[in-house]
């Protein structure tokens, strides 16, 4: 094929580096200054978005021992209505993934007060993921199997992360079909 009976914005090789849209030769100065300017644009743009990832918009500091308290708004078993329990939690983080344990360490409810300590604490095992958002507060999901006294039962949690030290959101469990509002924070209650 002839040189001039090429078509616009073409490029055919064997050594031709040539501009696309004009058909006249690119020099290798001109490519090589054009392909450093590329490179250095695309470093630049993601040292960008890792500094905004990691300094401006970085995962919640979840990590740490937790307090937090449950409060049952609807139930299937009426003395469990407006009951409160108290726990104590040690999470872990690994990038959006967390897990960790828990501790029943006190109970308010209508048949009375009752602290748990040592060996009649309930414990239970936690999983979840930090959820980012960059337009609204992170949250954090969690999945709790707890061995309470009578029979093991599963507890799920939706978080919304306010500070470093408060958490908030609601909460739903197995045990008579609880479900309720439940608050973190890094202090005991």
């Amino acid at each position: 094929m002839p040189l001039n009976s090429r078509k616009p914005n073409t490029l055919i090789g064997a050594g031709y580096i040539g501009d696309a849209v004009h058909g006249e030769p690119m020099s290798l100065s001109d490519f090589l200054s054009n392909f450093v300017a590329t490179v250095a644009g695309g470093a630049l743009l993601t040292f960008i978005f890792f500094f905004l990832k990691e300094k401006v918009f970085p995962f919640p500091d979840v990590a740490g021992m937790w307090f937090f308290q449950v409060t049952t708004l609807e139930t299937a078993y009426n003395p469990y209505k407006n009951m409160k329990l108290q726990y104590v939690a040690v999470i872990w983080r690994e990038g959006s993934r967390v897990r960790g344990t828990v501790e029943k360490m006190h109970e308010t409810s209508s048949t009375g007060e009752r602290d748990y300590v040592g060996k009649h604490r309930a414990r239970g095992v936690l999983n979840g993921y930090v959820q980012k958002n960059y337009f609204a507060k992170d949250q954090l999901f969690l999945h709790v199997v707890e061995d309470g006294e009578r029979r093991e039962s599963t507890n799920f949690y939706g978080l919304r992360v306010l500070s470093h030290d408060v958490m908030d959101g609601t909460y739903a469990s197995t045990v008579a079909d609880q479900k309720g509002v439940v608050r973190w924070q890094r202090n005991a209650f």
